[in-house]
C-alpha cells in the first residue's frame, strides 16, 4: 500500500500530537528539492519526549505499511530525523530547533524567490 505524501503528513501529525509535541509545523518543499515533498517539525519538551515522539511516528507509519527509508538521532534525543520518503521528519528540543532554524532555511527559500519574481 502506498500513501499520498499529504496523507502521510496527517498521519505524522496526528502521531506527533498524541505524544502532545510542541509547535508542529509543515513544510511544502516540493519544487525547491527533489529529497522529499514535505518536512513536518515539532518539538519536544525533554530528549525522553523526543525519543517517544519519533518512535511514535515510526511506529503509526509502520502499522499503515509505511516503510521508512531510515531514521537518525533516535539515541541522543535532542533531534530526531525520520526519512519517509515524501515526508521527512524532525522532532527536536527547543534549543536544538532554535540553533538549526529549519523554518527559516526552508521557508525562506519560498519567499526569495517570490521576492526575485516580482522584481
Amino acid at each position: 500500500m502506498t500513501m499520498q505524501a499529504e496523507q502521510l503528513v496527517q498521519l505524522v501529525i496526528a502521531a506527533l500530537e498524541d505524544l502532545k509535541a510542541q509547535d508542529i509545523l509543515t513544510i511544502d518543499v516540493r519544487g525547491k528539492t527533489s529529497i522529499t515533498d514535505f518536512m513536518v517539525i515539532a518539538s519536544g519538551a525533554s530528549s525522553r519526549q523526543v525519543k517517544a515522539l519519533a518512535d511514535n511516528v515510526l511506529e503509526k507509519a509502520k502499522e499503515q505499511g509505511v516503510r521508512p527509508i531510515g531514521s537518525e538521532g533516535l539515541e541522543g534525543g535532542e533531534w530526531a530525523l525520520i526519512d519517509l520518503s515524501n515526508v521527512v521528519v524532525h522532532v527536536m528540543q527547543p534549543a536544538t530547533r532554535q540553533f538549526y532554524d529549519l523554518e527559516r532555511l526552508w521557508q525562506g527559500a519560498e519567499q526569495s524567490r517570490a521576492q526575485q519574481a516580482q522584481e
